[in-house]
């Protein structure tokens, strides 16, 4: 009787570690991959019409850069980005919070990388429609993570 009930014990301990190895294993996360097909060549050209005049450069999830100049009577980056179909995204307590810029949509939710938000090359301290334009700067929109 002490055999078969050492028997069982071993039996079951096995059963045990194989399920355990199981259920972790289909546990794993699978990492979101992003779609960047949806993009569009934005590379010198102009978008817009108005006075103030800026470069906008997108980084890629792939690290390509695409600069762009655009032309607007806007008085923040955002809105002038969003009037020209450059980027979308959703109202939040903080602003424009930018999810898809140029046909790349990133949701940190998801996939762990958003959209960095820079002046004349400086990470920026407001959002894109918490700044006013200033004629001749720089703002780049990056893929980071």
């Amino acid at each position: 009787m002490k055999k078969n009930l050492k028997l069982i014990s071993l039996i079951l301990c096995f059963v045990l570690v194989a399920a355990m190895a199981l259920f972790t294993t289909g546990c794993a996360t699978e990492k979101a991959s992003v779609d960047t097909t949806a993009s569009q060549s934005i590379d010198g050209k102009t978008f817009g019409e108005g006075a103030k005049s800026f470069t906008f450069e997108v980084v890629d999830t792939e690290g390509n850069s695409q600069k762009a100049t655009i032309k607007t009577d806007a008085q923040t980056v955002g809105d002038a980005l969003v009037e020209n179909g450059l980027v979308e995204g959703e109202e939040s307590s903080f602003g424009l919070y930018v999810k898809t810029v140029n046909g790349i949509t990133l949701d940190y939710d998801k996939d762990h990388k958003y959209w960095a938000f820079y002046v004349d090359g400086e990470y920026a301290m407001t959002g894109v429609d918490g700044t006013d334009i200033t004629e001749g700067s720089v703002y780049k929109l990056a893929a980071e993570e």
